[in-house]
């Protein structure tokens, strides 16, 4: 089954949605592995960047098996799901928020090695997973709001890593919480911009025709 593009070409839309659900799946996958070894390595190391960083994960996942669902669905289906994953975003920031508050409470400092090893495993994967998605980075908004998340992982990735390099050099807890304060704000960063282009999305679909 094909459809015209408009330019001489014929799509096969089944094949194009047959990949993009195979991709989807992989990363979802993916984040569900890493979600696991970040919230066991947070847990064990008393860090508040990784339980950030596996909250995201976690996030990830749903928002990846939800555009996973509507693969294939109306643009309206898929304006809709992208502001439930800009919600899902922004509960992921209020889970790091409540993280950094209770830490403040009950200071502790992380072991870096647990922080170090998980930080470059998490990393690696979220590199990964933005190389599957990124041939999609332009394409519909479902495939581009899960593209968006992926790229958030890298700047997360990073940040942990960081995170753990400076517990190691300064001896102390306080460079954790700060990486985990900077990934607060790239959260609500970026589901402001994932709600305002789904926002915008659901708009134009409900505007009626000229």
């Amino acid at each position: 089954m094909g459809e015209s593009c408009g330019c001489g070409k014929v799509v096969d839309v089944a094949a194009m949605h047959s990949k993009q659900r195979r991709v989807l799946t992989v990363v979802l996958a993916i984040n569900l592995i890493t979600f696991a070894m970040m919230l066991a390595a947070a847990w064990v190391s008393h860090s508040s960047s990784l339980l950030s960083g596996g909250l995201d994960n976690l996030g990830d996942a749903l928002t990846y098996a939800i555009s996973l669902a509507v693969v294939g669905a109306s643009t309206r289906a898929k304006a809709r799901v992208a502001l439930f994953k800009g919600f899902l975003i922004l509960a992921a920031a209020a889970a790091v928020g409540a993280q950094i508050i209770w830490r403040l409470q009950n200071p502790a400092t992380p072991l870096f090695e647990g922080m170090g090893l998980a930080a470059v495993l998490n990393l690696a994967a979220n590199a990964w997973c933005l190389v599957l998605l990124n041939p999609y980075r332009n394409g519909d908004i479902n495939l581009s709001s899960a593209w968006e998340c992926s790229r958030n992982d890298i700047y997360e990735g990073f940040a942990v890593v960081l995170a753990a390099a400076c517990v190691w050099l300064f001896g102390a807890g306080w460079p954790d919480l700060l990486i985990a304060a900077g990934l607060l704000v790239l959260f609500l960063r970026s589901a402001s911009r994932v709600l305002k282009s789904a926002w915008r999305e659901n708009r134009l679909i409900t505007l009626p025709a000229p």
